[in-house]
């Protein structure tokens, strides 16, 4: 049975900081594998290690720097001093660029040691042998505190894209097009390239501690993976037609590092037959992202989800990933995994501050998704029959 005591449980026994590739992910990471151990499942670790440069220096390596290239070109230098300074700052910045195109292969500035646990439950019919059928849990094991909470970051970063391409417009009109208006076009231009630089400044003054607990973020996702697998790990519970994997991974809170080992060693996971289910950060609130675009094979889950029989309001949340931010489950769907985000924008207003604590959490919202992820799959793995 999904019990809500032992969610509260795991709640409060993996709710403390744990930065990514510290001695803290570990033992959250020691502590649910003795979950995973206790209920005789069989798993899988996958040790990596992984740079924090992708993460945490190569953002402000990239704003600052076209930053800098928009305001020498809109303030019209061109001594060759200058013009040696943006070639300069064009070389940093595609360097970066090309680099982190593979981050999880990045071996130099700070290196760190993380790990995966990857658990798996076979199916319970004996008929279906390799029928490459997956349904996968994910949730991240480490935590991360921001000087910036997460909407701050989301206001900073669309208001540098914005200001950037205003900037750019601006230069091009004055060079290129509006000649003699150099004077009002300077003047007017000044208010975004104002609000440019100071973002560029936030940016860098934006760093990363191990001062939040992460219990939304994500303690509630691990707590919702441990309570399923334990109900999965009774055989008159298991499903007929899939294979039931539980990955819980490292260093999401360092660029997706985990996933990103995943992905490049994961065997026999056909994208056309699996279905991903990622838990980011759940309090009060339940929401699906993106909302109503899985895949084929799991448009019923979609509806069996939104009209539960389980009391609990879930809705989908529409919205593109902003530029910058990272997630396990946006990762695996730029890959063409589909599957379902399951978390709340609401606690957007706290997470990765010391804000993000246990009372934020209400664990009978927890219950009931668990309880309404396993009436859809159920009914859903009944189709095949």
């Amino acid at each position: 049975m999904i019990e809500e005591a032992r969610i509260k449980s795991n709640l409060d026994t993996i709710a403390f900081p744990r930065l990514s590739g510290t001695e803290f992910e570990l033992e959250a990471f020691n502590i649910v594998k003795q979950e995973i151990e206790n209920l005789n499942l069989e798993f899988e670790v996958q040790n990596f290690a992984f740079s924090s440069f992708y993460s945490r220096i190569y953002p402000k390596i990239a704003f600052l720097s076209a930053s800098l290239i928009l305001l020498i070109l809109y303030l019209n230098i061109y001594m060759n001093l200058f013009l040696v300074f943006i070639v300069i700052l064009l070389g940093l910045l595609i360097t970066s660029i090309i680099l982190t195109r593979k981050p999880e292969n990045i071996q130099f500035i700070k290196q760190l040691n993380s790990q995966n646990l990857l658990v798996k439950i076979k199916p319970t019919s004996n008929e279906i042998k390799n029928n490459g059928r997956i349904i996968m849990f994910i949730s991240h094991l480490d935590s991360k505190g921001q000087r910036f909470k997460i909407n701050t970051r989301i206001r900073i970063i669309k208001l540098w894209i914005s200001s950037s391409i205003i900037l750019a417009f601006f230069i091009i009109l004055n060079n290129a097009i509006l000649t003699g208006f150099e004077l009002i076009l300077f003047i007017i231009g000044m208010f975004p390239l104002i609000a440019n630089m100071l973002v560029a400044f936030l940016l860098l003054l934006n760093t990363t501690d191990n001062s939040s607990v992460g219990a939304v973020d994500n303690a509630s996702g691990i707590a919702c993976n441990l309570e399923l697998a334990h109900y999965y790990s009774l055989p008159e519970n298991r499903l007929k037609n899939y294979n039931l994997w539980f990955l819980f991974t490292g260093a999401e809170e360092c660029g997706t590092m985990g996933i990103k080992h995943f992905y490049n060693n994961m065997k026999n996971l056909n994208p056309d037959k699996s279905i991903m289910f990622n838990f980011e950060s759940i309090a009060k609130h339940v929401y699906l992202f993106p909302g109503g675009k899985e895949s084929d094979n799991a448009k019923d889950i979609d509806s069996l989800l939104l009209n539960n029989n389980r009391n609990l309001t879930i809705r989908h949340y529409i919205t593109n990933r902003v530029f910058g931010t990272h997630s396990d489950g946006g990762f695996l769907g730029d890959k063409g995994l589909c599957g379902f985000g399951i978390g709340e924008v609401e606690a957007y207003d706290y997470m990765h501050t010391p804000q993000d604590t246990l009372d934020k959490i209400d664990t009978k919202i927890l219950e009931k998704l668990c309880l309404v992820l396993t009436d859809a799959l159920k009914e859903h793995d009944s189709k095949y029959f």
